[in-house]
């Protein structure tokens, strides 16, 4: 068996590889999330019964608190439901995720997923309860004890940062898919191209491996 032949047999068995705007997101989803769990188990450690600390000249103060409602102290619902709900996101955006082939999408969407991760592994895992467990937050802004802002952590800012990004990508027209539903259509499916590039150029790659090859065997 020849060694095209080899390689033809190899690349049939190997599993497709994930389009890069799916790592994107799962990278900016993990780190997101690495920094909200890491910054919880700091907080938990350093302010637990601790006077607030106030750092920045009083801008920021940095103070624990246990939350059983939703993001930013929001009250929804029971604290079950909540846990429920982010459970429901984070199977939307695995599923969604395929479809993606836009950067900007892909980084809004990773730290939403990110930040859902972090407040339900704290509604899974904390007390006092499974389903049931109070989300750490330790930042509040302009005064102590969320005297003008609710009290939040890094989850929290994740889930914001990603949903303004994605309201704003919606707003200038850029779609999930890459394609741009307004401004100059000479820009549609900016991140399909470069993807095609890509593939264009593993393929180039390819097709010189097989000269190479073919070359070798002849001589």
């Amino acid at each position: 068996m020849d060694n095209g032949q080899v390689n033809t047999d190899r690349e049939a068995h190997e599993p497709p590889r994930p389009p890069r705007r799916v790592l994107l997101l799962a990278v900016v989803a993990a780190v997101a999330y690495v920094v909200d769990v890491l910054t919880k188990v700091v907080a938990t450690a350093g302010l637990e019964g601790e006077e607030p600390v106030r750092i920045l000249g009083g801008a920021v103060y940095l103070q624990l608190l246990r939350n059983p409602y939703a993001a930013f102290g929001m009250d929804f619902g029971g604290t079950w439901l909540l846990a429920l709900v982010a459970i429901i996101v984070v199977g939307a955006i695995i599923w969604f995720a395929r479809k993606l082939r836009s950067t900007g999408w892909a980084i809004g969407l990773g730290l939403i997923l990110a930040g859902a991760l972090g407040n339900l592994t704290d509604r899974l895992f904390r007390a006092p309860g499974p389903m049931q467990g109070h989300v750490v937050d330790f930042v509040s802004v302009f005064g102590p004890d969320g005297r003008y802002f609710p009290v939040f952590n890094a989850a929290d800012s994740a889930i914001t940062v990603g949903a303004i990004l994605i309201v704003l990508l919606t707003f200038l027209g850029r779609d999930y898919d890459g394609t741009i539903t307004r401004g100059p259509k000479k820009n549609v499916d900016d991140d399909n191209e470069n993807d095609s590039d890509g593939d264009s150029a593993d393929a180039s790659a390819d097709t010189d491996t097989s000269e190479n090859d073919t070359s070798g065997r002849s001589s």
